[in-house]
């Protein structure tokens, strides 16, 4: 899990995580020094094992690849599959069994990808799923995932080395899903294990992007940011 300020968020996704059952490492991706505190102090806790991103990278924030070459490395070298949650998600106790499951999917090609649906707290698909409203069962999906919620099986982290990613680009769910299809992968999309998300809540600039569009991509432009 990738973690930059938002820390009571961060932490009700970090909890939800734990209390079912799995351990997780957190990225702190340059918070605030209040807020690394308070992930330090998670770091104390059974189950949880928190990584300063400063100790790993002097690049500013966002520090997506850092974070997908070292989750990898540990990946495989457990010979896992990873499953990547952010910090402004909410995991159900089945969520990660489920995505687990999900890997076993019957399909002519081996799966890459299982992501859960994303949804508000009225249980209303929401972004980055829009397109998946009207969905009635899990399936393949070829349009892009995102990382909300998602799973790389290990089958997919053994084809693609991290290390390749553009290190101009700040995101890589849209790359990566896509990919995953393009070598010969199948990705599938859960709607039937539904996350909450409160989208951007680290990164509330971004929320520009529904409330004043052209303002949002002024700002990407000009900015250079939010490199897709």
């Amino acid at each position: 899990m990738p973690v930059k300020d938002a820390i009571d968020k961060a932490e009700q996704a970090i909890r939800a995580i734990v209390a079912s059952g799995y351990t997780l490492c957190v990225y702190d991706d340059n918070s605030e020094p209040e807020n690394a505190l308070r992930l330090d102090a998670l770091g104390a806790e059974p189950g949880i094992e928190v990584v300063h991103l400063s100790e790993l990278t002097s690049h500013p924030s966002p520090n997506y690849r850092t974070v997908l070459i070292d989750a990898q490395r540990k990946a495989l070298a457990k010979n896992a599959s990873l499953v990547i949650i952010e910090s402004d998600v909410v995991i159900r106790p089945k969520t990660i069994d489920r995505l687990i499951e999900g890997q076993k999917t019957p399909a002519e090609k081996p799966v890459g990808m299982v992501a859960a649906v994303t949804t508000d707290e009225q249980g209303n698909v929401n972004f980055p799923y829009e397109y998946a409203r009207r969905w009635k069962a899990d399936g393949e999906c070829k349009k892009r995932l995102s990382f909300c919620c998602t799973l790389l099986t290990k089958e997919l982290l053994r084809a693609y080395d991290f290390e390749q990613l553009d290190p101009a680009k700040n995101w890589y769910d849209v790359f990566i899903s896509h990919l995953s299809v393009q070598i010969g992968f199948t990705n599938i999309l859960q709607v039937s294990n539904p996350v909450l998300h409160t989208p951007h809540s680290s990164r509330p600039w971004k929320l520009l992007k529904y409330t004043n569009p052209i303002l949002y991509y002024w700002r990407k432009l000009t900015l250079r940011r939010d490199k897709i």
